[in-house]
């Protein structure tokens, strides 16, 4: 068929189907669909039957994205309907895997790419858009340098962006002809790429330096000039880019960088209900976290800020902070230190004489003597917390906080169903992935996931409804305390996080207290009477509007 009507090419205005006899007339497809007219429920049932005749989750991905494509209205009713089910899909982990795959798998475009090659293009790729100051919240951003576990994956990380979006406007309804996915495609490192014949992005190796910050100020200067009301997310950036891109910015740009920002966030909620239990403040926590790179210093960076806000100095707070990475515990004599861990790095003098084991001090020693009130796994190595680890933990406080957050399963540092009976029932357990209800000694342990999607959408959503000018640290810990007060923790066992299934009414709370935090610390535009319902109000459904006239049609093409 030589000839197809605009609106069937428009996946925000297709319905496909549900197209009624006189709507099919109007838009001129008559003829072109079958007979029979559905609802929204019925194409809804029939995707998801199709969806599940699909033989692994790479293929489920791979279906979605297609139908995303297609019509956007039934992706997200698809995805609302089953979101338990099919986030794991969409995103985190199955999207990894996508990746690994894009350019060999390469059907459609839906992102912005700019290339560091080509940066006279940048303001073009945004214009060519066709969307003026007033029409776009959110953007998400990503150079794919380090991407969930499986690192540099230049252009292919596209789908990181998108996949983002996309759950953006599942959780938090942020309407999906609203935002923009980016790619910055500044090379790759990576030489499976590098040396694939069927690679779509710039086969030279990453530029870093001044050329590199120039690049990213292009697109924040551009995008901040375009767009001055939209959200700008950055998504794994490399360690040291991302602290610093996010900390020369936040000032002067609505930046958010959620590896960094969201996820302490999430951590933050999951220790304000642990403190619950404890009955304890955040002053009086000592925190080690292993694995010190972009996730593991924005964590110690959300809580330490949370220990200031409970009485005590910067210095003070920073002094009951430990990080070990693979060269063992953090300390300031150590050569090459990143700058992200460099606030943190102990006194030489002051770990001089604790054991080491191949020159380095271990994570088993570091718990021994700190005596920690919290510890996080950040490291992706599977197995890090052993029993004697936990055990350890344990004998140095009476209800320690314990949260393996490493992703997938391969890569967590201690599975809940080993944590719960080596801690004998005592520490208070949250993880990085889905797991089951753990039972010990009679008690039915909920674990609770640490999933980013929890918080930022509602963050995002409640930033814009403010009209915040900035994101900021107020707004971060309303947000967590949010997510935190969705978790009842009166009952032993109980789940330190809120479960995923009510994440589209739990981000609409996250978006008030938000918004609430905005006003109060002076950065919101706007200021509405009542915010619950300007809030749910704001949130886009997937369900079918009016269609595209036959003129709007004819203005098209």
């Amino acid at each position: 068929m030589g000839h197809v009507p605009p609106v069937l090419c428009d996946p925000l205005r297709n319905r496909g189907t549900a197209f009624t006899p006189a709507e099919r007339a109007e838009l001129g497809l008559t003829g072109q669909l079958p007979s029979a007219v559905e609802t929204l429920d019925q194409q809804t049932s029939r995707a998801y039957a199709q969806l599940n005749q699909q033989p692994t989750d790479l293929a489920k991905y791979i279906y979605l994205d297609t139908l995303h494509d297609r019509n956007e209205t039934l992706y997200f009713r698809l995805l609302l309907d089953h979101l338990p089910e099919l986030l794991p899909v969409v995103y985190d982990p199955t999207v990894g895997e996508a990746i690994q795959q894009w350019s060999r798998d390469y059907r459609r475009s839906r992102a912005v790419y700019l290339s560091i090659d080509r940066p006279n293009d940048v303001r073009a790729s945004f214009e060519n858009l066709g969307l003026g100051p007033d029409d776009v919240d959110l953007i998400v951003v990503s150079d794919a340098q380090q991407i969930l576990g499986i690192g540099d994956w230049g252009v292919n990380g596209t789908d990181i962006s998108i996949g983002k979006l996309a759950v953006y406007t599942a959780a938090a309804g942020i309407h999906p002809g609203r935002v923009i996915a980016v790619n910055l495609d500044v090379g790759t490192d990576n030489q499976i790429l590098l040396n694939d014949p069927m690679y779509l992005g710039n086969r030279h190796a990453r530029v870093t330096g001044g050329a590199y910050d120039d690049f990213v100020a292009l697109y924040l200067s551009t995008v901040a000039e375009l767009f001055p009301r939209a959200v700008l997310h950055f998504e794994d950036f490399g360690p040291s880019n991302a602290r610093r891109i996010l900390v020369d910015n936040a000032a002067n740009h609505r930046i958010f960088n959620d590896d960094l920002q969201g996820t302490g966030a999430i951590v933050l909620a999951a220790v304000i209900s642990g403190l619950k239990v404890t009955e304890q403040s955040f002053a009086e926590q000592r925190l080690v976290v292993f694995g010190a790179g972009t996730a593991g210093t924005g964590m110690a960076d959300q809580i330490s800020a949370a220990m200031v806000r409970g009485g005590l100095t910067s210095e003070q707070a920073k002094s009951r902070v430990w990080l070990i990475d693979e060269d063992g515990l953090v300390a300031d004599d150590m050569d090459g230190l990143p700058e992200y861990q460099s606030a943190y790095a102990r006194p030489a003098a002051e770990v001089r004489d604790w054991e080491r084991t191949g020159g380095k001090i271990d994570l088993l020693t570091v718990v021994q003597r700190v005596e920690p009130t919290i510890l996080i796994g950040t490291s992706t190595v599977h197995g890090a917390f052993t029993q004697e680890v936990v055990e350890a933990l344990c004998a140095g406080v009476d209800r320690p906080i314990l949260l393996p957050l490493s992703n997938p399963t391969s890569r967590i540092e201690v599975l809940p169903e080993q944590a719960i009976p080596w801690s004998k029932g005592k520490a208070l357990v949250a993880a990085g992935i889905p797991v089951d209800p753990v039972t010990y000694d009679g008690t039915t342990y909920t674990i609770g996931q640490a999933n980013n999607a929890l918080l930022y959408p509602g963050l995002g959503l409640g930033t814009i409804v403010a009209g915040a000018e900035h994101i900021t640290d107020g707004m971060l810990l309303a947000a967590a305390n949010a997510v935190a007060a969705q978790a009842d923790v009166a009952e032993p066992g109980s789940s330190l996080l809120p479960p995923v299934r009510n994440l589209r009414a739990s981000s609409a709370v996250v978006a008030v207290a938000v918004a609430e935090a905005a006003v109060e610390d002076g950065v919101a535009t706007a200021a509405p009477d009542d915010l619950v319902r300007t809030v749910h109000d704001a949130m886009w459904q997937p369900t079918y509007e009016a269609p595209a006239t036959a003129t709007e049609q004819e203005n098209d093409r």
